[in-house]
């Protein structure tokens, strides 16, 4: 019960010096609730996010919940990531860099009962933060004024989820991950003039969410002959409205005169979340190669999306509007493999992991669909050893992520992902002969 404590202790700390850190610079995470993260842990963020079929006895696999009938009985995980990030952001042939470093996740979990694993931990959901300006003439090029849009935005959802997996059937087992999704976001638009007689618009739109999240999980293997089996994982993510109220404060400013024209409007729950669906084989060679493959199909469309309007006798607005949203899909496929994982020799325990994903995106940009997203990435598990511990791991990978479609910014991303699984035998019953 102490080191329960404990760990609660360390979730705690780790999860207040995530709200405080922002993990991306993308001027995407403008749109909708922010750049979606990779809910994965160490272990399957170095085959880029594949997992759905995936149940390992010292590995917590939060993409489904059913695996963790499968965690170790007499062992207690305790996991935690961590990140780093080079971002070249390309437009009209200008190129810029921005780095960034972020916690992103800390997990636990054990076998409660027979057949019975859970899990509990905290775990990002979307991410917010960029901050730039664009300039330029005002209408013919010949005109003396300039204007400069600026945009900036921070904030993310995060969630706290508990978890459970039960195998009632040999093969075949099924959880569910309760969460609480918590965040803020804040981003505003000022357009300011050089000419002081021209009124500087600016608009701040801002939203709490405080909501629940619920995802259930099956997993079914099926024994091929006595060294190989395939998983089935199937997962779905339950979508809707999270009861917040978006607010856009609209600030008209006459710079000659400081008189401000100040309106504000909110949108009644106006924030959703959308309904997730998702399958994932894994194949598995005696315990050493294991290859995978997942879909993903977030639904989106339908979904109204916040936005400033104009009614039609020229006053500004501010309410859903639908045919911004549109469904996202994804596709990853990798593998793992492990020589021994029960033999004597430090190199029979090392993993090796690779993946690779494609997935469309959720929303427009002007009526254009936004940037497509291709990633590939490769790891390492491996095994710390000592005197008392011969079952923890170091996750070391590093992952390429590209982001472009025709006309907007395009995003080359590459990321360090180090995960700390660290797996005491809690639950063992010592005799004295």
């Amino acid at each position: 019960m102490k080191k329960l404590i404990l760990c609660a202790a360390l979730m705690a700390i780790f999860s207040s010096t995530a709200l405080a850190q922002s993990g991306t610079n993308s001027p995407y995470s403008q749109y909708g609730l922010g750049v979606l993260s990779d809910n994965g842990t160490g272990f399957s963020r170095s085959m880029n996010g594949l997992g759905l079929g995936f149940h390992d006895h010292n590995q917590i696999n939060t993409l489904n919940p059913a695996s963790y009938a499968s965690l170790d009985s007499l062992s207690f995980i305790f996991d935690a990531g961590f990140s780093g990030q080079v971002t070249n952001f390309q437009e009209n042939g200008v190129k810029k860099n921005a780095n960034n470093a972020d916690f992103d996740y800390v997990v636990a979990g054990f076998h409660l009962a027979k057949h019975l694993g859970v899990s509990f931990g905290v775990l990002p959901y979307t991410n917010i933060g960029y901050s730039y300006s664009s300039t330029g003439k005002l209408n013919a090029s010949s005109s003396p004024t300039t204007y400069t849009n600026t945009y900036s935005g921070t904030g993310g959802i995060h969630q706290i989820y508990l978890g459970a997996g039960w195998e009632p059937i040999k093969g075949l087992s099924f959880g569910f991950n309760i969460g609480y999704l918590w965040g803020n976001y804040e981003r505003s638009i000022i357009n300011s003039y050089s000419n002081a007689y021209i009124n500087t618009l600016s608009k701040y739109y801002t939203a709490t969410v405080n909501n629940y999240k619920l995802d259930l999980g099956l997993q079914y293997t099926a024994k091929i002959n006595s060294n190989d089996n395939l998983t089935l994982g199937l997962v779905y993510g339950y979508g809707h409205k999270l009861s917040s109220n978006p607010k856009c404060q609209m600030i008209s400013t006459n710079s000659s005169t400081g008189v401000s024209d100040t309106t504000a409007i909110s949108i009644s729950n106006g924030l959703s979340i959308p309904s997730t669906y998702g399958a994932g084989l894994m194949y598995n060679h005696a315990n050493k190669l294991k290859l995978g493959v997942d879909y993903s199909l977030m639904k989106y469309s339908g979904m109204g999306y916040p936005m400033s309007t104009l009614t039609t006798d020229g006053k500004q607005n501010y309410e859903l509007v639908n045919g911004v949203y549109k469904n996202r899909q994804k596709l990853t496929v990798g593998a793992t493999f492990c020589p021994n994982e029960n033999g004597r020799h430090f190199m029979d325990h090392v993993r090796y992991n690779i993946g690779a994903s494609y997935a469309t995106p959720y929303y427009k940009i002007n009526g254009q669909d936004g940037p497509k997203e291709y990633g590939v990435s490769a790891g390492f598990g491996i095994p710390i050893i000592n005197g008392w511990n011969n079952r923890s791991y170091i996750n070391i990978s590093g992952s390429w992520t590209k982001q472009e479609a025709v006309g907007l910014i395009k995003e080359n991303t590459f990321r360090i992902n180090i995960g700390f699984t660290f797996n005491e035998r809690w639950f063992a019953k010592w005799k004295v002969q």
